[in-house]
């Protein structure tokens, strides 16, 4: 007859299977890599190697490259307006635009994916409060337009932005094509700065500074306005409950006639 495995030792190998995979684990898991690669960031600043050290290469090639690291580094926390005035710099306005939003799509679905498989499980069931209940209702039953408005938005960092949707339950394709569509005005202006820097005094560059000057101001604005808006919430008493008549009439029906 054969051996049959003992329980003992199959019980522990499923508990600690179930340690390994729980959603806590998982969540651990996340921050040890959004920690390793904020301090690879810190070190070694692989925005240097888009800007000064990039490869010999030319065409489509360079452009896909470029887009590849792109993505990587803005998963890794590196600044995008960085990132996008290098694109300008090293292909031009129009294939730099290109290469910047490749990138940005590319970023934004690491972080989504990594944000929706490691930390969805663990951090759904803290979303308790008024306001964070209200932003998950939001993405998750009108992701595309949601994440739009917020990309079209520049005063939202780009990080919070994927994680906050990979945490609710939009879906993937209209996250990356809401992302897609929303970064092409911003990315636009800093990749146009970016090409034409060698001519600060043209009248492109102008305009494009401008308009990143211009954008930044008003979500300055929207945010100190929000802000104060949500103090002034939380500071307003909240409404009471009237207190009951201490002598009651009785109803009319229980009245006496002639009372």
């Amino acid at each position: 007859m054969l051996d049959l495995v003992p329980g003992p030792a199959s019980g522990l190998a499923v508990r600690c299977t179930r340690a390994l995979f729980s959603p806590w684990s998982r969540l651990s898991l996340l921050a040890v890599l959004l920690a390793s690669a904020a301090v690879t960031v810190v070190l070694y600043e692989p925005q240097r190697l888009l800007s000064a050290g990039w490869p010999q290469l030319s065409g489509a090639a360079a452009v896909v490259l470029f887009g590849v690291g792109y993505g990587m580094c803005t998963a890794a926390f590196v600044p995008r307006p960085i990132l996008n005035l290098a694109a300008g710099a090293l292909f031009g306005s129009q294939a730099g635009l290109v290469a910047a939003i490749a990138g940005t799509v590319v970023g934004a679905g690491i972080a989504f994916t990594l944000g929706r498989l490691l930390g969805q499980d663990a951090l759904r069931p803290l979303l308790r409060g008024r306001w964070l209940k209200a932003a998950d209702g939001q993405l998750s039953r009108h992701g595309f337009r949601s994440m739009l408005a917020i990309r079209l938005f520049p005063g939202v960092p780009f990080a919070a932005a994927n994680y906050c949707a990979a945490v609710s339950r939009m879906g993937c394709l209209p996250f990356l094509l809401a992302t897609g569509l929303g970064s092409i005005p911003n990315t636009a202006a800093y990749v146009i700065a970016g090409s034409r820097a060698g001519s600060p005094t043209s009248p492109v560059f102008l305009i494009a500074t401008g308009f990143i000057v211009m954008t930044g101001l008003a979500a300055a604005t929207v945010a100190w306005t929000k802000r104060h808006r949500l103090r002034g919430a939380e500071r307003r008493p909240a409404p009471t409950a009237p207190e009951p008549d201490p002598c009651p009439s009785p109803p009319a029906a229980t009245r006496h006639p002639g009372v």
